[in-house]
């Protein structure tokens, strides 16, 4: 029996939902560096402009509504070949989640998003023998009270990656999580300020230090690989041993 390859095939398809921000951003770059074309979206034009992903060979960007049924259905016709989909478009509203209208938002927009983006896909995908990433969040299994709606929704999020697997596994479609624990992000930019808390919180993990958007982007790629082809349904912790002690 062969290895299985720990590279991308040739041609590759990747969209990557919420491709443009930090931890997006550097998934997009790695699919890129791997030589797979990419189509990275962001959420308003503001997010095309202000993404310092260059323009390159392989990249294409687009504005991308995950909250409109009919955007999410007419960009995805209209996308092609997909040989992986990657749902990486996150909100949180932190000591708001409480109010009930933005909870709805929140929820609409990292739960009931990928599950838009994953069902217009589906027959892309179908037609590839495909693969899923949902970006989950170490907020999943430990909640945090100032985020009730993130949190439900990151935890919603493994479960529906756990559901589709089953689901999807007859289609040939694998549906993986990753999530994330700390990784420095302009979202935390005011946090790590405080320098107290940032060494705290390195102090935590196994590994003393905070994760860089590319840790998260390494373990995206792997898991569209060959070499991860009997890997369906599973949640990959990168949080540098945050939860395991």
């Amino acid at each position: 029996m062969s290895a299985r390859s720990f590279s991308l095939p040739d041609p590759y398809h990747v969209v990557v939902i919420g491709g443009l921000g930090a931890i997006g951003g550097a998934i997009t770059r790695q699919f890129l560096d791997l030589g797979a074309q990419v189509r990275a979206t962001g959420a308003t034009e503001a997010d095309l402009k202000s993404t310092d992903l260059q323009p390159q060979d392989g990249l294409r960007t687009a504005v991308l509504d995950i909250t409109d049924d009919n955007a999410v259905r007419d960009f995805a016709a209209d996308a092609g070949r997909v040989d992986a989909l990657v749902n990486c478009a996150g909100i949180l509203r932190r000591d708001e989640e409480y109010d009930i209208d933005v909870f709805r938002q929140v929820i609409d927009v990292n739960l009931t998003g990928a599950m838009r983006c994953c069902t217009a896909f589906h027959a892309a995908l179908v037609e590839t023998r495909g693969s899923i990433v949902n970006i989950a969040s170490m907020n999943a299994f430990a909640a945090l009270p100032r985020l009730p709606a993130y949190c439900a929704s990151k935890g919603g999020l493994v479960m529906l990656t756990r559901a589709l697997a089953h689901a999807w596994a007859a289609d040939g479609i694998r549906v993986n999580a990753v999530a994330p624990g700390y990784i420095e992000t302009p979202l935390n930019a005011a946090g790590r300020a405080d320098r107290e808390h940032y060494e705290r919180i390195a102090a935590r993990t196994a590994m003393k230090r905070w994760g860089q958007p590319q840790d998260v982007a390494g373990q995206v790629a792997y898991l569209c690989m060959p070499a991860a082809d009997y890997v369906t349904g599973s949640v990959m912790m990168v949080d540098g041993g945050f939860l395991a002690g």
